[in-house]
């Protein structure tokens, strides 16, 4: 079956960095875009970045601005998200998800079909 396992969260300081990993197993990874959101306590699950299967595309909430960075590894089977000049409003839990093909705009949550089982981040002093 499907699986999406995250790793790599945990308690950074503000300004420091992390690097998420999502291992997937269970279909064809090369053949599917993927996705990473948040949600904060209290507030909805948001996009925050997206990857094409072959890599040429990608997406990012806007008001990264800059500071995290998506890339895969099809040989792996693996996606990663570097989060850097972490802050505090970036606290949350993360999540990595499998696109459904031909489904619509990347940071919609309805747009993925598999999830995994989120990963906490939290960015405190």
């Amino acid at each position: 079956q499907v699986q999406l396992v995250e790793s790599g969260g945990g308690l950074v300081q503000p300004g420091g960095s992390l690097r998420l990993s999502c291992r997937a197993s269970g279909f064809t990874f090369e053949n599917y875009a993927l996705g990473w959101f948040r949600q904060a306590p209290g507030k909805e699950r948001e996009g925050v970045s997206y990857i094409s299967a072959d890599s040429h595309g990608t997406e990012y909430l806007a008001s990264l601005k800059g500071r995290f960075s998506i890339s895969r590894d099809n040989a792996k089977n693996m996606v990663y998200l570097q989060m850097s000049s972490l802050k505090s409003e970036d606290t949350a839990i993360y999540y990595c998800a499998r696109r459904a093909p031909g489904s619509g705009w990347w940071a919609a949550p309805l747009a993925y079909d598999h999830w995994g089982q989120g990963i906490q981040v939290t960015v405190s002093s």
